[in-house]
């Protein structure tokens, strides 16, 4: 008779946690249910995994499956059973998807079905050895003991050894080699790009030359980027569904599965709390900037972005934030023109992005963006809104040159206009580049990438110095 295969889920036929994934999934649904998490929890884990389970709706088809796990299960003809600590409710969501198995031993709201209890209710089952079983952690040694044999999956060398110890190996797929590669994309590095905004009221007050006031100014950008790539975190965590209907952001790491949930889930806090602490260093009055900065991102995260319009305008008061940020932490005053400059031409980003992602949507015939307010119809709105945006920052800069404020800062600020046909020409070209398809969908990675916006922008620098 032949054995039957026992297939683990979590961490194993698909790269992720159920039950972080159904808290992430319930969290967005409301937030408040995280008052109720230490009362479900006093029930056991079993319990919790239940209470969740019933409040939140999840899809199968966009999990992270593990294809060489998936691969071996349909390739398998005998009785297949996948067999997990998950609440019984989603495992079997997943088997319906699937297809593929013909039992489902799961966790039932009173029995949580992991290590030493799996092993029991698979012995009881189908024997000592009447069984084999694929699974990813150290818990199911107590399983592989008593397995006829042992399949690993994403699970290092070290894990095989120790299963090699108790049982005999019959397949062994490692995990993917650590790196920091994917904790790199996670932070989002490179958008800390954005956070050299802090540095503009320090060059527009002509004090870039102020140790005190550089090493604030310093300070608060490595703040901006701790607290960004906190909330980023907690985007991508709360994104997980939509991202994995995304094409290019189902590649992110937590939607792929490379990098643990629980560990973005610890890594988000932390890194938040640590750029409270370089705000406190830079100045204690840049604290509550950067908290307001952080509520409003997990306010876009949540509710905001979902909501057509107000998700851009959100946008673009978090990156004038940046700018308002930096003047207070150098203790600069606020300059009004600055201000409704930076507005201005942010919104037009944060619209720019907007239109770029919906315009990919309709290559792949799609007529709405997953998680957003924005529907195709939508794309010639976007155009004239963005144009717009982008065209009326330009006149505010006209504006400040024809003012006294701007005699005051520089010697020559007729030079200064020479800004306006620049800017006018880079809005122009980024919105003719997004009708025809060619723009990233990241207007940040676009103007720091592409050739001719470099050159833009060193040319409004000499410009800049021949004024002064």
């Amino acid at each position: 008779m032949d054995k039957v295969l026992c297939v683990d889920l979590d961490g194993c036929l698909v790269r992720t946690d159920l039950l972080y994934e159904s808290l992430l999934l319930l969290l967005r649904r409301n937030p408040a249910y995280l008052l109720l998490l230490p009362f479900w929890l006093l029930g056991g884990k079993a319990h919790l995994k239940a209470q969740i389970a019933r409040r939140i709706e999840l899809d199968p088809a966009t999990l992270p499956y593990d294809p060489r796990v998936l691969e071996a299960v349909r390739a398998s003809r005998r009785t297949r059973v996948l067999c997990t600590a998950a609440d019984a409710r989603l495992a079997g969501q997943v088997a319906a998807h699937l297809g593929l198995f013909d039992e489902v031993v799961a966790s039932d709201g009173t029995t949580n079905l992991g290590g030493r209890e799996k092993a029991r209710v698979l012995v009881e089952r189908y024997g000592v050895g009447g069984f084999d079983y694929i699974g990813n952690h150290h818990v199911d040694l107590h399983v592989w003991r008593h397995a006829n044999e042992a399949w690993i999956a994403n699970a290092p060398d070290s894990l095989a050894r120790r299963a090699a110890a108790v049982s005999r190996v019959g397949a062994h797929w490692p995990g993917e080699r650590r790196s920091l590669l994917p904790w790199i994309k996670a932070i989002r590095l490179h958008q800390w790009l954005k956070n050299l905004l802090v540095f503009v009221p320090l060059l527009a007050a002509h004090r870039v030359l102020d140790p005190v006031a550089a090493s604030q100014a310093v300070l608060a950008f490595l703040a901006f980027g701790l607290c960004a790539s906190g909330a980023y975190l907690v985007n991508d965590l709360l994104d997980l569904h939509s991202d994995r209907q995304h094409p290019r952001k189902q590649r992110r790491p937590f939607a792929s599965g490379r990098l643990p949930i629980l560990h973005g889930l610890l890594a988000a806090p932390l890194l938040t709390l640590g750029g409270g602490l370089l705000a406190w260093l830079a100045a204690p009055a840049f604290v509550p900037v950067l908290l307001l900065y952080w509520l409003t991102t997990l306010g876009y995260s949540l509710w905001f972005k979902r909501i057509e319009m107000l998700d851009v305008t959100v946008l673009a008061g978090l990156y004038t934030l940046r700018i308002i940020g930096g003047a207070v932490a150098v203790g600069v005053p606020l300059s009004f023109w600055l201000l409704a400059f930076s507005m201005f031409i942010f919104l037009s980003l944060a619209i720019l992005k907007r239109y770029t992602e919906l315009a990919a949507l309709v290559g792949e015939g799609r007529a709405r963006a997953s998680g957003r307010g924005y529907a195709i119809e939508d794309l010639p709105l976007l155009q004239s809104l963005g144009g717009a945006a982008g065209y009326i920052a330009v006149l505010v800069l006209a504006l400040y040159i024809n003012s006294s404020d701007s005699v005051a800062l520089y010697s020559r600020p007729q030079a200064l206009w020479l800004l306006c046909p620049l800017l006018l020409y880079w809005v122009s070209r980024a919105w003719a580049l997004a009708h025809r398809g060619r723009m990233h969908d990241d207007p940040v990675v676009f103007a720091a990438t592409d050739r001719v916006s470099l050159l833009v922008a060193a040319l409004c620098g000499v410009v800049l110095l021949v004024a002064l």
